[in-house]
């Protein structure tokens, strides 16, 4: 070896001990488990917990369930801060709604049910939201609030029945026409909705 090559080698070692004694203590292990070909993944504890969490399996149990891919346009599913967020939402093709009314129409009670039955296994609080369009309620003795209280405690009844714990509802709220899906176009139909939100916290 060169003696220049000596030296650059020498300073290289250095500058890295130097590197090096700043790292706190975990790194500095999985720096070594790199060098020496361990599964710095396996060792990597929160990376772990977040691919096993009922919230990562929930995700990816709901995205790829066949019968509720074939709801189109009448499911959402997001993934929000606090959970997933399940939006059954109305469409002219696809009503999920009576009109005037807080009962769910048929194809309405049949998506509640599947998606009951996707969740009834997982534990964890859910939030249960009722939402309207913008359209005022032509019964003078009823209003939004009145019809989307109502079709939010009716999702719940149909949860339960498809095996949802009680334990595990932790609200229900009729939010009528104050929280749109599509802010700039309220009397939409998809702002007609109820929004299931499964909470990430215990």
């Amino acid at each position: 070896m060169a003696y220049a090559d000596f030296l650059t080698a020498l300073m290289a070692f250095f500058l890295m001990l130097w590197l090096v004694s700043g790292v706190s203590p975990d790194s500095r292990s999985m720096i070594a488990d790199y060098f020496t070909g361990k599964d710095t993944a396996a060792a990597s504890g929160p990376l772990v917990e977040i691919r096993q969490s009922e919230t990562f399996r929930l995700y990816e149990t709901l995205r790829t369930d066949e019968a509720l891919a074939a709801a189109g346009n009448n499911l959402q599913l997001i993934q929000a801060p606090d959970g997933i967020r399940l939006n059954l939402v109305d469409t002219n093709a696809r009503p999920l709604f009576a009109s005037e009314s807080g009962a769910l129409t048929e194809a309405g009670e049949a998506l509640t049910l599947q998606l009951g039955q996707a969740i009834s296994g997982l534990a964890g609080p859910i939030t249960i939201e009722g939402h309207t369009d913008a359209f005022p309620s032509l019964d003078a003795n009823r209003t939004n609030w009145d019809i989307s209280s109502e079709r939010a405690n009716a999702a719940r009844r149909i949860l339960v029945s498809a095996g949802v714990s009680t334990d595990r509802v932790r609200a229900v709220t009729g939010l009528a026409d104050t929280s749109p899906l599509n802010p700039g176009e309220p009397h939409l139909s998809a702002n007609r909705r109820i929004s299931i939100l499964l909470h990430s916290d215990g």
